[in-house]
C-alpha cells in the first residue's frame, strides 16, 4: 500500500502512526527523500505500506523528484490518498489537490502487463482533522469524494483518531489485491523448462532403404548448418568440417547404425549433401568398421618401409647404369654405331 499525497500531507506522520517506522518528520516540504517502509499487523492481517515522497503538479514530467517517487507508487499493489485538510496555501483544498495527484498517477506509463496506476484499488484518507477548520473542510469534502466512488476515512495521524478502520479498510484492500493477484498467477501457463538430454548431440541418424542400398541420413541443427557454410571446392574447409562432426559423435553414431566406410550419407532432409562416408580415426578413439571379430590395427602391413623403398632405388639406378655400360662396351666393339 502506497500513502500518497502533496508534501507536508502528514504521510511520514501517518506511517510512523500506524507501524514501528520512524521516518523523518519535520514541518517542511519534501523532509521525505526516500521511500520510507512500515509493517502493520492488524488483527489476523499483515501487510507493508510506504510512505512515497510528495508529488507536486508536473511530477509525471519529471518535475520536482516526481519520477523517481512514481517508480515507488509503481510497486504497490494498492494506494492510500493522504490528503491535507489544514493547508494553508492559497488556491489548494482537498479536491483539487486529489485531481493534481491524479493527473500525475493516470500520465505515469507503467510497464507493460502492469496494471496502470489509476485502476489500482484506492482509498482516501483526509488527515489533520485534529484542527477544527480542518475537521470541517473534511465534512465539506467528503460527500463529494464519496460520490465519485472513493471510501473515505477521516483521521489524524497526531492523535491517532480514525486509524483503526483505516488500517482494517487497508487490511481488506490488500488481501483482495493479493487474491486476484494469486488467482491471475494461478491461471497463467506454466513455464517448464526442460534440459537438454547429457547424451543428446543436437542430431539424429535415420536409415533409409532403396533399389541402391542402405542411405544414412543425419539430421540436426549444427551439422546442417555446418555443411551450408562449407566451401566444398576447398580441401582445408572439408577436412574443417569432417572434424567438426566427428567431435560431436557422428562417426560413433553412423557405426552404431550399421553404416561402413563406403556407406552412403546424406546430411540433411531432401537431396542434402551426399558422400561416400570414410570414418575418421583418432588417435583416442578408433572407429572400428571392419566385419565382427576382426581389426585391421592388427592385420599384416603390406607398406613399404621407407629403407626398403630406399634399396629398391638403389637397385633401380644400379640397373640402369649396367645398362648403359653394355651399350657403351657394344659401340666399342663395332656391333653398332651411331648414326650421324
Amino acid at each position: 500500500m502506497a500513502f500518497v499525497g502533496y508534501p507536508s500531507a502528514g504521510k511520514s506522520s501517518l506511517i510512523a502512526a500506524m507501524s514501528a517506522a520512524k521516518p523523518k518528520i519535520a514541518d517542511y516540504p519534501f523532509t521525505t527523500l526516500s521511500p520510507n517502509l512500515g509493517v502493520v499487523e492488524t488483527g489476523e492481517h499483515r501487510y507493508t505500506v510506504a510512505d512515497v515522497p510528495g508529488l507536486i503538479e508536473g511530477a509525471s514530467e519529471g518535475k520536482g523528484l516526481g519520477l523517481d517517487f512514481l517508480r515507488h507508487v509503481e510497486r504497490c499493489s494498492a494506494l492510500l490518498h493522504v490528503l491535507d485538510c489544514a493547508t494553508l496555501e492559497p488556491g489548494r483544498d482537498p479536491i483539487s489537490d486529489l485531481d493534481v495527484i491524479l493527473a500525475e498517477l493516470g500520465a505515469y506509463p507503467v510497464p507493460d502487463g502492469q496494471t496502470p496506476l489509476l485502476e489500482r484499488p484506492q482509498l482516501i484518507a483526509l488527515n489533520k482533522v485534529d484542527v477544527p477548520e480542518a475537521r470541517e473542510l473534511a465534512d465539506f469534502v467528503r460527500p463529494e469524494l464519496e460520490s465519485r466512488g472513493y471510501r473515505v476515512f477521516e483521521i489524524s495521524a497526531a492523535s491517532h483518531e480514525g486509524l483503526r478502520s483505516l488500517s482494517f479498510a487497508i487490511a481488506d484492500l490488500v488481501e483482495k489485491a493479493r487474491a486476484e493477484e494469486l488467482a491471475e498467477a494461478e491461471n497463467k501457463p506454466r513455464i517448464v523448462l526442460r534440459p537438454k538430454a547429457v547424451n543428446d548431440g543436437g542430431f539424429r541418424i535415420a536409415t533409409e532403404g532403396g533399389s541402391y542400398g542402405t542411405l544414412y541420413r543425419v539430421l540436426g541443427i549444427k551439422p546442417e548448418r555446418w555443411v551450408e557454410q562449407t566451401d566444398f571446392t576447398n580441401d582445408e574447409a572439408v577436412g574443417y568440417l569432417a572434424d567438426r562432426l566427428q567431435k560431436i559423435g557422428i562417426d560413433d553414431a553412423l557405426v552404431k547404425a550399421g553404416a561402413v566406410a563406403g556407406s552412403t550419407v546424406v546430411i540433411g532432409p531432401g537431396s542434402g549433401v551426399v558422400f561416400d562416408w570414410e570414418p575418421t580415426l583418432t588417435s583416442a578413439a578408433e572407429v572400428q568398421v571392419g566385419a565382427r571379430g576382426t581389426d585391421s590395427r592388427v592385420d599384416p602391413n603390406d607398406r613399404r618401409t621407407n629403407k626398403e623403398r630406399r634399396a629398391e632405388y638403389t637397385a633401380r639406378m644400379d640397373a640402369k647404369a649396367e645398362a648403359r655400360a653394355e651399350l657403351e662396351r657394344e659401340r666399342k666393339a663395332g656391333m653398332w654405331k651411331e648414326e650421324s
